[in-house]
């Protein structure tokens, strides 16, 4: 009845909902996505929780069976990469099927040129987001190296790649106050194809700048999966923030 934002559906391509999942049991899991699986495309297992999880397996099945992607957080394989286990860690994910992975240098310092060999190599077997920016709140990149950086790994195969804010929203694309940088965001906006870009966007005040800014269907990410009907809202117009969203 209501003229509303065109949302695309699953399986998408852009408009791509990714949770931060560290901390769900398998029983809240199930409760959410009977709900809102519609909502979901892509589950980060985040952090290193995954390498300690016993129930890991069910919980990939889970989301899986939903059609969402699951990948482990790019932290876990950073401590695999930095201590020369990369074939273990990609081992570990065969064992489990998992077909998604992301490289990243969020923790560690991998040279960019080192960080696009490893997305040509694994991109036979996989699908390889990749992550531009640092946890470290006070490491700063210019505009520069973010834009050259996100051009290379895509040009390297990397499906899409992530732009760094931490779970905390307080580090690469904001300050660590939670402030967006908006100069850096629309710098990058200006120079790469959003639609292969995924904005590590926590919050609801951070989502909504970038659905106001990009559009519903942004890519989004680090998103708490208790959050989901909201950001949905958010993305179809039906909150006062994005309430003038077009409907074209």
């Amino acid at each position: 009845m209501l003229d509303l934002p065109k949302r695309t559906s699953k399986p998408r391509t852009n408009g791509l909902t990714s949770v931060q999942d560290t901390r769900l049991s398998t029983g809240e899991l199930e409760s959410i996505l009977n709900d809102y699986s519609d909502f979901i495309d892509i589950a980060k297992i985040g952090i290193g929780v995954a390498y300690i999880l016993p129930n890991l397996k069910e919980k990939i099945k889970l989301y899986q069976a939903a059609g969402v992607q699951v990948y482990l957080g790019g932290t876990l394989f950073e401590k695999f990469y930095h201590q020369n286990k990369l074939d273990d860690f990609l081992k570990f994910l065969d064992q489990h099927e998992i077909n998604m992975l992301e490289v990243s240098t969020g923790t560690i310092d991998i040279e960019i040129e080192e960080r696009c060999k490893l997305v040509e190599r694994l991109t036979s077997n996989y699908t390889v987001l990749s992550e531009v920016g640092s946890k470290d709140a006070d490491a700063i990149m210019p505009p520069s190296q973010w834009i050259g950086e996100i051009k290379v790994l895509l040009e390297a195969g990397a499906k899409y790649v992530i732009t760094e804010g931490r779970d905390s929203g307080t580090a690469g694309i904001y300050r660590p106050s939670g402030e967006i940088r908006t100069g850096l965001v629309s710098d990058i906006m200006t120079q790469v194809d959003t639609e292969k870009l995924i904005f590590e966007a926590p919050s609801s005040s951070m989502q909504m700048f970038f659905i106001n800014q990009v559009g519903a269907n942004v890519n989004l990410g680090n998103v708490s999966p208790l959050d989901l009907a909201v950001l949905e809202a958010q993305r179809v117009g039906l909150r006062s923030e994005t309430f003038h969203l077009s409907s074209e």
